[in-house]
């Protein structure tokens, strides 16, 4: 008997955010793992939303990769895939995506997370709350996660562009003075004694980036901590620009490539809160275009699918 070939899921999972104001307290509830926020933290978030226009068009910007996945790999293999959207802390829940995946019969389904870089932190809690559903309905289907894709020779490709672009893009005068900054999202400094691989791949890729984009030099740091006891990782992008100006820095790209899409922490820690210390400084910021969702990000995303596509199932 000749096997039923069964279609490849490929599920598209990115962080998630809240719709309206009103929808703030259960998104933030979620992401601190049902524990309420105290009305000071609620507020907190609730005036970054209000400020950035009441919501993010991270949602957006993620389905509308899935969409364009989902089309390109329907003309190139048709019935051969079939793409999800999945959110981490807010709807479409990925406890809730994944038995719609069962009900489609898949047998091997590929998990895509739209963020490059892997820590235990941030990553894995993607693999953790699928595996959780998948345990709920008898593992009716093999799940691939792809713990990183920060050295696929597209994603950087991609950032080294947009870095090209946006230096051209600086007035006459500041050509070659130019300080490019690569940031991403800050963690609990713990993870380094814990010999998490996070701060090591953001640091090879981002001189990895660098270097394709022909840079004589670049600076790193962190952005987005959250306000906890703990230490977290450091030196903070605002910070940052205080000891770049004490440098005698004029100009700054910012290159939040720990992100691929406009929601909060780059519509407000790059572009207002980091614009404001800059302002203040009297430096000029300027951020490059984020890969969002254009074509040339969803070619990112192709690749790093299908080059997880189990053998046995091809």
């Amino acid at each position: 008997m000749t096997q039923e070939l069964r279609p490849i899921g490929i599920m598209v999972m990115a962080y998630g955010t809240p719709e309206t104001l009103e929808d703030v307290e259960p998104y933030y509830t979620h992401i601190r793992g049902g524990r309420k926020p105290s009305p000071a933290q609620l507020a907190d978030l609730i005036d970054r939303y209000q400020k950035v226009g009441g919501q993010t068009p991270l949602y957006e910007l993620t389905r509308a990769v899935a969409d364009q996945l989902r089309a390109r790999l329907e003309t190139e293999f048709p019935g051969r895939y079939n793409v999800y959207l999945a959110m981490k802390h807010w709807h479409p829940f990925i406890k809730d995506v994944v038995p719609q995946i069962a009900a489609d019969r898949l047998r091997d389904v590929v998990g895509v997370v739209l963020a490059p870089h892997y820590s235990r932190y941030s990553l894995e809690g993607y693999r953790t709350y699928t595996q959780k559903a998948l345990a709920k309905i008898g593992d009716p289907f093999q799940f691939h996660f792809v713990e990183h894709w920060h050295d696929h020779p597209l994603f950087r490709a991609l950032i080294a562009e947009r870095i090209r672009t946006a230096l051209a893009e600086f007035p006459l005068a500041a050509q070659g003075k130019v300080t490019v900054l690569f940031s991403a999202h800050s963690l609990p400094e713990k993870i380094v004694a814990q010999g998490d691989p996070y701060v090591e791949q953001l640091r090879t890729s981002a001189a990895a980036i660098a270097a394709q984009a022909g840079l004589a030099d670049h600076r790193f740091c962190f952005q987005s901590a959250a306000p906890t006891p703990e230490p977290w990782l450091g030196p903070d992008i605002v910070d940052y620009l205080a000891a770049l100006h004490n440098e005698g820095v004029e100009y700054v790209l910012s290159v939040p490539f720990g992100f691929v899409a406009e929601h909060l922490e780059v519509l407000w820690d790059i572009d207002t809160e980091a614009r404001a210390k800059a302002r203040e400084l009297g430096i000029t910021l300027r951020r490059i275009r984020m890969p969002n969702a254009d074509p040339e990000f969803v070619d990112v995303i192709r690749a790093v699918a299908l080059e997880q596509v189990p053998v046995m199932a091809q």
